[in-house]
This record gives C-alpha cells, structure tokens and sequence, in this order.
C-alpha cells in the first residue's frame, strides 16, 4: 500500500508541477500514467483476491480522486459487494475456483451472482485457454449458484465485459451500429449442448459447423487416398522416408532454466 501511496503522492506532485508555466519538469513517464490515471484517461484493471487488498486499494483511490475500474478474480469480493458498489468498481472474476492457493480459500460460486445482486457490473474471466473457449458454461454456473436468470448470466461474458473494457458503444450486444461480432447457437447459449454453427466477425462469416464438416470429410477423404497410394507404392518397392514423431514440449517455469546460457 504505502509503494502505491507513495507513488500517487509524487504524481500528484508532479502534475503541480507541470501545470506551473514557470517551471521546468523533467518528463516521467511512470508519473505520466499515474496521472492519467487520476484524470480517468487510463483504467485500472486490479489483480486481487482478498478483501483486505480490495479494500485498501479502493480507499487509496479516492484519497486520490480516482476509481478503481475492475478488479480481476476478485474471489472475495462478495465480502465488500456494496462498498465495490459505492466506489464504483466492476469485478471480473472466476466462475468456481477456490482453495487450490491460500489467498482463495473462502472464495465460494455464489461470487459472482452476490456482486451482480449487489449491482456490480461483473463479468466472467478464466486464466485457462480451454475453458476460456466455454465462458457460455462458465456463466451458466452462476443460474446454479446464486439463482441468476438466464439473461443476467448471459451478460456475464457479453455486455458486462464491453462495459468493464469501455467498449459497450461497439459490443458485447446486438444493437444497430455495433459491430456485427456474433454466434449462432444451435441452442440456448448457456446449455452445454449448445454449439456455435455460425460465426461472424465484422459482418463477415467466418465459421460455418456445416461447412467445417463438409471441410473434414473432404480432408479424410484426401487423407485415405495419399495414404492408400503410399502404401502401394511402397508394396512395389518405392523408398520411403521413415516417419519422425516431433513432439513440441510444454513449457512450464521449471523447463524455462533449461534454456539457460544458450
């Protein structure tokens, strides 16, 4: 807290300054950011947990006159809903993820329907790309935990993202003059049977599930045939190059030493 402090102290010195026509300030660009960021031209986005933080940082906004735009993951945040609620911050956070690190052990599901009900605009975000592709299911978990509708849950990962990111004016809806970024569902968006079968991006189609099946089978088919004719001509004693398995290895933050000095 007292970096943070510390830091909004000298850049709200430094803006006297630069607001001084007599005085000569050398530029910082750190301070720049700081300020911009007291003049709401720069959003933050907060990476917290526990209420504690969430708490200190939004006092320490509006000692300084600014607001806390979103807290990320934020898994206690239905601790302090309503004073989230009077700053003025949003929340994006994890749909059911709790007690796998000590900073989350009383995150519970019912997150992110408590800070909805509680009139945070709250969204729906996942560190995984694998379910980063199914935010749909993930956002229908807060129908189970927490009774949202169906509507509300939907906008977990649609208009509340646009409004947290500052550009509701183009998506996260379908309105005339948006951008035309949308899917077609083959049912209710929120149902793990769901499958998008159109996909548009700018008004243009850039997935089709009828066409991407039409598209395999043609794939298989051509597969069939190179590998038929392989094998006949290796049975007439053509040479063939022996197969190498190139396996791409997953990089993780024990494996990064092992490109150390070369």
């Amino acid at each position: 807290e007292q970096i943070m402090e510390d830091g909004f102290v000298r850049a709200t010195a430094y803006k006297a300054a630069l607001a001084r026509k007599d005085t000569l300030v050398r530029r910082d660009l750190e301070l720049d950011a700081l300020v911009e960021i007291m003049e709401a031209k720069r959003f933050i986005t907060c990476h917290s947990y526990v209420q504690s933080e969430i708490n200190m940082l939004m006092k320490l906004a509006e000692r300084h006159g600014f607001t806390v735009n979103t807290f990320t993951h934020i898994l206690e945040g239905y601790k302090v809903a309503d004073k989230m609620a009077q700053h003025g911050a949003g929340a994006s956070t994890f749909s059911d993820w709790w007690a796998y690190k000590y900073e989350v052990i009383e995150a519970i599901p019912f997150n992110a329907a408590l800070l909805t009900q509680m009139g945070v605009v709250t969204a729906i975000n996942s560190d995984d790309a694998e379910m980063a592709r199914r935010l749909n299911q993930e956002a229908a978990k807060a129908v189970k935990y927490g009774n949202l509708s169906e509507e509300e849950a939907w906008k977990l990962v649609t208009i509340n993202p646009a409004r947290l990111l500052h550009i509701d004016d183009r998506v996260g809806s379908i309105k005339k003059g948006k951008d035309a970024d949308l899917v077609l569902w083959s049912d209710r968006p929120l149902s793990i049977y769901a499958r998008a079968e159109m996909t548009f991006v700018d008004g243009m189609l850039l997935y089709d599930l009828e066409a991407d099946q039409q598209l395999q089978r043609e794939i298989a088919e051509e597969k069939a045939r190179l590998t038929a004719a392989i094998i006949e001509a290796k049975k007439k004693g053509a040479k063939v190059a022996p197969v190498v398995i190139r396996e791409e290895p997953e990089y993780e933050c024990e494996t990064v030493f092992d490109f150390v000095g070369e």
